[in-house]
């Protein structure tokens, strides 16, 4: 039904910029990119292009990671740093990188994004350096060639491969439909009787003919011929030569009709498509070239009519003469035995086997076929030549055709051209930018062009990714039997959870694919992506992310903000407030709120800066000590509304339902030696901030500990969700689809961040949350969090309780059922006996009479006991919707299938 083989569609060269188009590498690290420049390769306008510099990446040569100066994005500030975290006792990195010795890298431009050294900025955080002439670097040597996995097609065939639309889910590379569905089949036993009686019945029938058994058979030729050819009486026989050739031409006549009726009576088309062409080749060029021979054999026998008929046509229409000549009757003879030949040859497709066979391969099926090659095709570029830019076309073009390119290459400048269109004073600039590097145009920051490994099937040219195919079900509707499964990011938009027992393979079978889309994606510039897990969770090797975070590593090279980037007291309290205490039922996140914004004001009122974990620990618990400094400082600092919210904080402590001893309870969690030196707020702490996903393309990998502080991962998992939902709602650029993918996400959900989820598809983001069981959300937001999701999966293996809820959000719909009551019907002729025992003998059931009630029901899809029973291991029911509002109803899926 779709093709196997996007897995692979790279070019002979997947990562590394073409030969032809590269300039020389570059000499030394980027500079920023100036004001009113877009990371996808467009300079301001009035510029006439901008030189291209690049930065190597780790463990590749420099000319393999060339990046183009237009593709880096435009560097964050210092004061919203977000890279890495310097380790304890080292004194920060100079920001000038030109500062090191020519030949080295820059400290504050390390090698791989993802794997900075420990204690150095990374690239992603340091402040841009001043214009200038970077030192010369020495050259590399050419990159390797990777060459394309065996069976992938050629990246123009994968361009040309038709993708129509079609309901939400289903895989669209190379879709074909289904046939029609069929009634019920006949039972093989009743096909072979039926066609047996049928050949016994043809066969009498022609006996009894042509020995003369049957009266008035000549009576119908005799009427259309002049009655001096026969003799008298309507059994006379022919009278004349005229008499017996028009007998020879009309029994022909009657022998086709009665073949004809012979083989629609006796079913032999379903015959010979269910045991001969079911087998395939070449048993069906066989099995047509046997029958062939034993056809061939009949006719010149002359036991089938059909060699004189034709030569008493040809001798009426042309004249006896024309047999004088043997070539004529030779020819004769061949078009006979050529007409003859002709239907078992089209039966068993012979010309499909022997081109397979010259070409070496096996006939391609309909649903791997792509479009023909033509002006307007896919792998032309049509889309720049329309805007007039043809050199920049058949720049690409020709990259596409000699495998200089790949699929990420093609996702990448089709979206970046469709941003260019929207300001035509960015045209130029790409397009010169495509004359240059070809394919390596408005690359990703990273100046990656590919994921390390793939492990599922991508169409990243419509951003889906296959998780599996529909079972042959009968809760499946039969247009979705097995037809393929694809998640793309107008599914992910609604939000998806995923409910499964540990080993029902939320992680590798859905959650790993939809990381590998999602970085995809970013590596294109049309998305962001933050995947969060425990220490060892399969989200992804480190080479696949931009910015990995270890918690409580000492080698992370990257730190945590637990403020999420912004500098609002009062928004940085709500979030941080939902993160400490938003899963405890008894307490008000809104208290917790304001006693934090009562805190966290003053304290950057008088620091500059939010307090980190030991600080805030002391604050919460109301350390005379910290409160004390705290006051002095505003004091002299003259900041007397920070003063009054600090008396109030004063004042309310110890109070009744004061949440301070909670919140500190829960920050000690944070405030642990596996901790020390995370969650660094000072000036010298250059920590990861969530606030960068809505700006850049990135990739983001956050690792919990979750086997030594699980109480403090839940913390961590629930105030990034908090976060993810309160950052990407009020961002004002929604070009970048968002993503949150948390691996785990048990007492994460809060009654909060269940609004938050259902207002992410409105500002183009997602989630996507991994459940062992429904229960790991509070009860009173079962109902909420499944009614905010649009899309649900139900893995094999979970309890009926959690059947029960996915039952109830799924609702029912109306069936038709049939009950069908048979009475074994009894004959008392004779005669009607041996009917009904025929009839047995060839149906193999009894005679019966049939009451059938019809009525229309309201069923559940899909009931509690069948998704806790009936889901077999590797399965599970999934139902989709887009953001548009479309939807699918509750499949059952084959995962990976």
């Amino acid at each position: 039904m779709d093709e196997e083989g996007t897995r692979g569609v790279r070019g002979t060269s997947a990562d590394r910029v073409p030969g032809p188009a590269v300039p020389p590498p570059p000499a030394g690290p980027p500079r920023a990119e100036p004001p009113g420049e877009s990371w996808a390769g467009q300079p301001a306008s009035g510029e006439p292009g901008a030189r291209q510099s690049g930065r190597p990446s780790a463990g590749s040569p420099p000319s393999q990671q060339a990046v183009p100066e237009q593709a880096l994005p435009e560097q964050p500030q210092p004061g919203q740093s977000w890279g890495s975290r310097p380790s304890d006792g080292q004194q920060p990195q100079p920001a000038e990188p030109w500062a090191q010795a020519p030949g080295q890298p820059s400290a504050s431009h390390p090698a791989q994004p993802s794997a900075p050294h420990p204690g150095q900025p990374s690239a992603w955080t340091s402040p841009p350096p001043p214009p200038g002439p970077p030192p010369a670097r020495p050259a590399a040597p050419p990159p390797p060639v990777e060459q394309p996995p065996a069976g992938a097609p050629a990246l123009d065939a994968w361009l040309r491969t038709p993708r129509p639309p079609q309901a939400p889910g289903v895989w669209r590379y190379g879709f074909t439909p289904r046939p029609p569905e069929q009634g019920e089949e006949v039972s093989d036993r009743s096909l072979l009787v039926g066609a047996l009686i049928a050949l016994l019945s043809a066969l009498l029938l022609w006996s009894l003919w042509r020995n003369g058994y049957l009266p008035y058979r000549l009576v119908p030729l005799k009427l259309f011929t002049p009655g001096e050819w026969w003799n008298p009486g309507t059994g006379g026989g022919p009278r004349t030569i005229e008499g017996s050739d028009a007998l020879t031409v009309y029994e022909a006549l009657l022998f086709g009709l009665l073949t004809y009726g012979c083989g629609r009576i006796g079913n032999f088309s379903e015959l010979f498509r269910r045991h001969v062409v079911s087998r395939g080749q070449p048993f069906l060029a066989v099995a047509a070239a046997v029958a062939a021979g034993l056809t061939q054999l009949l006719v010149w026998k002359e036991t089938l009519p059909a060699v004189r008929p034709v030569l008493v046509l040809v001798a009426a229409v042309a004249g006896g003469e024309i047999y004088q000549s043997q070539t004529v009757v030779n020819v004769i003879y061949a078009l006979i035995a050529a007409a003859v030949l002709y239907p078992f040859a089209r039966l068993g497709r012979w010309r499909a086997l022997i081109a397979g066979r010259r070409s070496g391969s096996t006939p391609a099926t309909a649903d791997n076929t792509p479009d023909p090659a033509t002006a307007t095709s896919a792998d032309r570029w049509p889309e720049l030549r329309a805007a007039g830019w043809t050199d920049a076309a058949d720049t690409l073009t020709a990259e596409v055709r000699t495998g200089r390119m790949n699929d990420v290459d093609v996702a990448r400048l089709r979206h970046a051209w469709a941003q260019a269109t929207r300001s035509p004073d960015r045209l130029a600039p790409l397009a010169e930018a495509v004359l240059r590097t070809g394919g390596a145009a408005a690359l990703h920051p990273s100046g990656h062009r590919d994921l390390p490994r793939r492990t599922a099937r991508h169409d990243v040219l419509t951003g889906q990714v296959r998780i599996g195919r529909c079972a042959e079900d009968p809760h499946n509707p039969y247009a979705r039997r097995s037809t393929g499964i694809a998640l793309d990011p107008t599914l992910l938009g609604t939000s998806l959870l995923a409910v499964g027992p540990p080993g029902a393979g939320k992680s590798a079978r859905l959650v790993r694919p939809v990381v590998e889309a999602l970085g995809l994606r970013a590596l294109a510039g049309q998305a962001a992506l933050l995947a969060v897990g425990g220490a060892g969770a399969p989200l992804g090797p480190d080479d696949a992310f931009d910015v990995v975070v270890r918690v409580g590593n000492p080698a992370s090279a990257h730190d945590l903000d637990l403020y999420g980037g912004t500098t609002d007291p009062d928004e940085a309290a709500a979030v941080l407030a939902e993160g400490l205490v938003g899963d405890v039922g008894s307490l008000d996140s809104r208290r917790a709120a304001t006693v934090l914004a009562q805190l966290l004001g003053p304290y950057r009122a008088a620091h500059g800066h939010f307090p980190s974990v030991p600080e805030l620990r002391e604050l919460l618990d109301g350390s005379p000590q910290a409160l004390a400094g705290l006051r002095a400082t505003l004091e002299a600092a003259g900041q007397h509304p920070m003063l009054r919210e600090l008396e109030a904080r004063t004042r309310q402590a110890g109070g009744p339902g004061d949440p301070a001893p909670a919140l500190a309870d829960r920050v000690a969690l944070l405030d642990r030696p596996a901790f020390a030196g995370f969650f660094a707020t000072g000036p010298d702490a250059r920590p990861f901030a969530l606030r960068s996903l809505g700006q850049y393309p990135l990739r983001v990998r956050v690792d919990l500990p979750e086997r030594g502080h699980a109480e403090a991962s839940r913390l961590l998992t629930r105030l990034l969700l908090a976060q993810f939902t309160a950052i990407t709602a009020t961002r004002t650029e929604t070009t970048l689809f968002a993503c949150l993918v948390l691996d785990d996400a048990t007492h994460a959900v809060t009654a909060e961040t269940v609004r938050g989820i259902r207002r992410l598809r409105s500002v183009n983001a997602g989630a996507v949350l991994a459940l062992r069981t429904v229960d790991d959300v509070p009860e009173a937001l079962h109902t909420p969090l499944l009614g905010a999701v649009g899309c649900t999966a139900a893995f094999s293996g979970i309890t009926t309780w959690d059947g029960k809820r996915f039952a109830e959000a799924w609702g029912k719909e109306w069936v038709e059922t049939r009950e069908v009551a048979q009475h074994t019907v009894f004959a008392d002729q004779p005669f009607t006996r041996a009917l009904h025992a025929l009839r047995k003998l060839v149906t193999g059931k009894a005679v019966t009479t049939d009451a059938v009630t019809v009525r229309q029901v309201e069923r559940e899809r899909w009931s509690a006991s069948e998704l806790a029973y009936a889901v077999p291991a590797g399965h599970a029911v999934i139902r989709l919707a887009t953001v548009e509002g479309e939807h699918a109803p509750p499949l059952l899926v084959e995962l990976s299938g």
